[in-house]
C-alpha cells in the first residue's frame, strides 16, 4: 500500500513538473516573441528617425547654400554699385580738373573759357553763351519757361557778350555787373569765363527779383534791373 502511494506520488510529481515545464516554455516563447515584436518596432522607428534626420540635414545644407548665394549676390551688387559710384566721382573730378586747366590756360592767354558742363535737351536749340545760360539757369532751379525773359534781358544788356563793357559806368560782362569785379564772388575768372558771369547774374536776379521774368519786367519799366 505504501509502495502504491509512493509510485502514485512520484508520477504525480513528474506530471506536475512536466506541466510546469510546458507552461514555462510557452511563457518563455511568448516572451521571446514579444521582444522580437518590440525590436522590430524600434528598428522601424529608428529607420524613420534616421530618414527624417537626413532630410533635415539636406534642407539645412540647401538653406545654407541659398543664403550663401544670396549673400554673394548682394555683395557683388554692392561692390558693383560702389565701383560705379567711384567711377562716376572720378569722371566728375576729371572734368573739373580739365575745366580748371582750361580756365587757367584761357586766363593766361586772355581767351574766354569754354563751358564744359552738361547741356539739357531743352537747351540744345540755343548756341554759344545762350546755351550755357539756359543750362545754368535750369541748374539754378528756374524752369525753362523763364529763359525767354532771361534771353531778352541779357540781349538788351550785353548781347550775351562776355567781354561787353560800359566804359562810362564800369558795368561788365553778360549781366553787366556794376562794377564788374562784383562777379569775383562767383569766381576769380569772372573777366574771361562766361559761366562765372552767368552764375553771378542768376544769383543777383534771384536775390532781387526772384526770377528772370521779374528782372525783365523791371528792365522794361525802368530801363535797367
Amino acid at each position: 500500500m505504501n509502495r502504491l502511494w509512493g509510485r502514485v506520488g512520484v508520477r504525480a510529481t513528474s506530471i506536475a513538473l512536466l506541466v510546469v515545464g510546458v507552461l514555462g516554455g510557452v511563457y518563455l516563447g511568448q516572451g521571446r516573441d514579444g521582444h522580437q515584436i518590440d525590436g522590430a518596432q524600434l528598428a522601424i522607428q529608428a529607420e524613420s528617425d534616421e530618414e527624417q534626420l537626413v532630410t533635415a540635414r539636406q534642407n539645412q545644407h540647401a538653406a545654407a547654400r541659398a543664403w550663401q548665394r544670396e549673400a554673394e549676390s548682394d555683395a557683388a551688387a554692392k561692390a558693383a554699385a560702389e565701383a560705379r559710384g567711384v567711377a562716376s566721382k572720378a569722371r566728375k573730378l576729371e572734368k573739373k580738373v580739365i575745366a580748371k586747366k582750361a580756365a587757367v590756360k584761357a586766363a593766361k592767354a586772355g581767351a574766354l573759357v569754354p563751358y564744359a558742363g552738361p547741356i539739357p535737351a531743352s537747351c540744345q536749340e540755343f548756341s554759344g553763351n545762350r546755351k550755357t545760360g539756359c543750362a545754368l539757369m535750369l541748374a539754378a532751379g528756374f524752369k525753362i519757361d523763364q529763359f525767354p525773359c532771361l534771353n531778352k534781358l541779357w540781349n538788351k544788356e550785353s548781347g550775351w557778350n562776355a567781354r561787353a563793357e560800359n566804359r562810362s559806368s564800369g558795368a561788365y560782362g553778360i549781366p553787366q555787373a556794376y562794377p564788374g569785379n562784383k562777379m569775383s564772388s562767383a569766381g576769380s575768372d569772372w573777366k574771361t569765363n562766361p559761366a562765372t558771369q552767368i552764375k553771378w547774374g542768376l544769383g543777383y536776379i534771384e536775390g532781387r527779383y526772384k526770377n528772370p521774368c521779374g528782372a525783365w519786367a523791371r528792365s522794361e519799366s525802368t530801363g535797367s534791373y
